[in-house]
């Protein structure tokens, strides 16, 4: 179990230390990252359009760029139509600066010009079958308006370990964003590719002095609050950062957390057969006096015993392959990856496999042969091999030792169950339940307000609105200005272009001013220029407090983002990003046409019989795209899809770490009942009572197991205070946690060693006497 547990554990690890390596540039791959102010108290990993090349023309250590969004269109090839979630825009330069192997096509014109887009083998299959696909045409349907885009190349699936999981690559000249270069509209995630590694330190020293110097002259920041760029390493992001970019990243935290389980669980399966190997000895006291007497050396008895251990571990490590073999398929479920047992196919890991073979055996017997080949014949002809008072000494030392990781690992589960408990119940601001999420597109849009009234009049629905994006992840960035009386401030504010009856919809709390209302769309007059355009907006609690404001004197004030806004109202701070990242400053403004989503509040005891009238009604009044719909309350636990997932492998292998103590501590007990077999024996011919010699066995044991507590305590408070520290809003470690574990472990202790001793209490003393 032991070994297994590592073998499982070992390919999950693989996995996540080994994502984006397949890149062969991987080691010149940088993402760019954007924050505000010097301290980076705003930070995103989205950039605008113009970072990629405008670095590109200004630095010569930049070979290339690509920038990238997601989109999630309605995609058709005459009758196949379906709504795609993978569908993925990038430059020209995808195929040179990543490792994804184009099966058909040319990877230097495939994303060459506006409207191409290359397939994955999957996809391909899916709307054409067993047809070539190149040259062919597919229709997407978007947000704005339905294209048509030639089939250029067909792409392998990608690994299992990329950041960058796609169906579809389409060309970014497809977009109108790329059109427009821009600094601060942050939507796209943009990477370089450098000429070469080792010149990502000096480049970032100089990226620094060159976005002071735009942020002072062309953006006219001030100089406290310039916009700066980091860039991470490609082979850095998916553990260590703390902005997820196209998918939630991993924590090498629990990363490295789960390998230390998995050596703590085999490192307690050694202490196991350590201890029962070691207190068994006296079974062999014949055959080593035998062996000594003909003349058997302490080098012999040592090879024979170690050779012995060398036996075992080979059986048990033949096992737990198969036993890995079987549980892969479970063990893949639980993560959510698809691992593959052939990874430990490959030289490395076998060559590991072997010297953790060895590790094992000399680990796990070597102190057992020591004890075994350095006993006196004198002593063995005499009396038998008997334990000396330090091997107890260093079995109490195992004992502890087992416990101390059982404890650790208790608290740790509740600490992680805890948290995620936390997440999933946090109060963010507005009410996810119950909130339907369907996507919109290009024809929606064209008759947005009648299939709203439509969906509005459903019995079981209670409110409708739209949206640009679900207020569980908002990535649009944009640069907002304001004079405060006290000067211009200019701030980097997340937006989110929304309907009216955003606020009741998502029941979020209006602190001061009004929610939008009809007559605010007269006021963005589009006519002579946008000389009297006018929006309204709905600032959160943090924005109005970095322009200087309190709520209520943010009310009816003016602010900039490329055209004059009114305030219209603040309402309470909401999460709109992951726990990771503290609240930063966001804005809604009213604004239908860049609307992705409907969201739709609906009655909970009403949820199935609305659905199918909502599917009804979809299917008649819309034949561009089907009715795939979402609930919010599940988008917004896919955030955290990735510590939900670690911690349901963490607290599976911390109770199997738990058992297998528990396991050596029974055999162990049982042994010490058996040794004093007699003694108990006399005890109840003298009128001892079961409570008692129960009492006598387990006090040894629990003194142990105490001594435990007081180590695995603060140990365990280090180790999940560090991980806590991950979360931007975090729980508290309660003592009650600690008085838990302890006491859990006590009672497992306590009821393990006190089924042997009831056995023996219970025993006939005459017959453990007369045969003592």
């Amino acid at each position: 179990m032991g070994i297994t547990s590592c073998l499982l554990i070992g390919l999950f690890i693989i996995n996540e230390l080994g994502y984006d390596r397949f890149n062969k540039n991987a080691d010149r791959i940088v993402r760019i990252t954007m924050q505000f102010g010097e301290g980076g108290k705003q930070k995103f990993a989205e950039t605008g359009t113009k970072a990629g090349p405008q670095l590109k023309r200004t630095f010569p250590q930049v070979e290339s760029f690509v920038r990238m969004i997601f989109d999630d269109p309605v995609v058709k090839n005459g009758d196949r139509m379906y709504d795609e979630k993978h569908f993925l825009y990038a430059d020209s330069a995808f195929f040179k600066i990543f490792s994804f192997r184009l099966l058909r096509g040319d990877p230097k014109t495939a994303l060459d010009a506006p409207n191409k887009v290359v397939l994955t083998e999957t996809i391909a299959h899916r709307y054409f079958g067993n047809v070539n696909p190149i040259g062919k045409s597919i229709s997407v349907n978007g947000h704005v308006t339905p294209k048509s885009y030639e089939v250029t190349g067909i792409v392998a699936d990608a690994p299992e370990n990329s950041q960058i999981k796609y169906d579809f690559i389409a060309s970014f000249m497809s977009m109108d964003a790329s059109k427009h270069e821009e600094w601060c509209t942050a939507n796209y995630i943009t990477y370089l590719l450098l000429h070469k590694p080792d010149q990502l330190p000096g480049f970032q020293q100089q990226l620094n002095t060159y976005m002071r110097g735009v942020s002072k002259n062309e953006l006219k920041m001030p100089s406290n609050g310039p916009l700066l760029y980091n860039l991470e390493p490609l082979l850095w992001v998916h553990l260590h950062s703390q902005l997820d970019g196209l998918e939630p990243n991993g924590s090498a935290t629990m990363v490295y957390i789960l390998g230390i389980i998995a050596l703590l669980i085999l490192v307690i399966a050694c202490i196991n057969y350590t201890n029962l190997a070691t207190v068994q000895s006296g079974a062999k006291s014949t055959e080593i006096g035998i062996r000594k007497v003909l003349g058997a050396q302490k080098s012999q008895l040592f090879g024979q015993f170690i050779g012995e251990s060398f036996l075992l571990t080979i059986f048990a490590l033949v096992l737990a392959v198969v036993l890995a073999l079987v549980f892969l398929p479970y063990f893949n479920q639980l993560t959510g990856k698809e691992l593959a047992f052939s990874t430990l196919l490959k030289p490395l890991p076998i060559l590991s496999l072997i010297l953790l073979c060895v590790a094992i055996a000399f680990t796990s017997g070597g102190y057992p042969a020591f004890v075994l080949s350095n006993a006196k014949l004198i002593n063995i002809l005499k009396s038998g091999l008997k334990l000396t008072s330090s091997g107890g000494l260093f079995r109490k030392a195992l004992i502890v030792f087992q416990f101390t990781v059982s404890i650790c690992l208790i608290i740790a589960t509740i600490i992680v169950v805890q948290q995620l408990s936390y997440v999933r119940h946090k109060d963010l601001g507005y009410d996810k339940d119950h909130v339907i999420v369907v996507s919109t597109d290009s024809y929606v849009h064209s008759k947005y307000e009648a299939i709203k009234a439509g969906i509005a009049q459903m019995p079981g629905v209670l409110s409708v609105t739209g949206a640009n994006a679900m207020p569980t992840f908002v990535a649009w960035g944009d640069n907002l200005s304001a004079d405060n009386g006290h000067g211009k401030i200019n701030l980097n504010i997340t937006c989110l272009p929304s309907d009216l009856g955003l606020i009741k919809t998502l029941n979020m709390k209006l602190i001061a001013g009004t929610d939008f209302n009809d007559d605010e769309f007269k006021l963005m007059d589009t006519t002579n220029k946008w000389k009297n355009f006018r929006y309204s907006c709905i600032l959160n609690e943090t924005a109005a407090k970095d322009l200087g404001w309190t709520p209520q004197q943010a009310v009816d004030k003016t602010v900039d983002k490329g055209a004059p806004g009114t305030v219209v109202g603040v309402i309470k701070d909401f999460h709109f990003s992951s726990l990771h990242q503290p609240i930063g400053p966001m804005m809604l403004f009213l604004d239908t046409s860049f609307t992705n989503y409907y969201m739709i509040k609906v009655a909970g005891d009403k949820i199935p019989a609305t659905l199918q009238a909502l599917q009804t009604f979809w299917k008649d009044r819309v034949p561009t795209m089907p009715f795939d719909y979402r609930f919010l309350d599940d988008n917004y636990n896919s955030l955290y899809q990735t510590e939900q997932k670690t911690a349901t492998v963490f607290s599976t292998f911390s109770t199997l770490a738990i058992l297998l103590a528990c396991l050596g501590l029974f055999a162990l007990s049982a042994f010490t009942t058996m040794q004093r077999t007699k003694e108990i024996g006399i005890r109840k011919v003298l009128g001892a009572n079961v409570a008692g010699i129960v009492g006598l066995i387990a006090k040894d044991f629990l003194k142990l197991t105490f001594i435990a507590v007081l180590i695995a305590s603060p140990l365990a408070w280090y180790f999940m205070n560090h991980w806590l520290q991950d979360f931007a809003y975090r729980i508290n470690i309660n003592a009650w946690v600690f008085i838990v574990a302890g006491g859990t472990a006590i009672l497992v202790a306590f009821i393990t060693v006190s089924f042997q001793s009831i056995k023996a209490a219970l025993a006939n003393p005459v017959e453990s006497l007369r045969s003592e």
